[in-house]
């Protein structure tokens, strides 16, 4: 029993350790790619349109709702609102497999 619970946290700490490496690597890539193109667009026509802010705009949007996901911070549920209905579940259904 405990061996299967530290397995479970060793597991769980694994999954949030890759939840944290991609949204950095996706938070490092905005950075440069953005970067790049706010130079690129310097360089081709200086700042009479701004055409690089779109880009930000959008990928910056998808960084947003990744950062969410990545750190719990959905208004909508709250924090661990995700872990307390897979408990929710599983306790109804041991509780319905109890009385068969």
């Amino acid at each position: 029993m405990n061996i299967n619970k530290n397995e479970s946290k060793y597991m769980r700490a694994k999954e949030r350790v890759d939840q944290l490496k991609k949204f950095y690597g996706n938070l490092t890539s905005y950075i440069v790619v953005i970067t790049g193109l706010g130079i690129l667009n310097y360089y081709t026509n200086g700042w009479r349109y701004m055409w690089f802010l779109w880009a930000a705009f959008g990928w910056g949007i998808g960084i947003f709702f990744h950062a969410i996901n990545t750190f719990n911070l959905n208004p909508f549920f709250g924090r661990n609102w995700e872990k307390r209905k897979i408990q929710e579940f599983m306790e109804k259904d041991q509780d319905q497999n109890k009385w068969q």
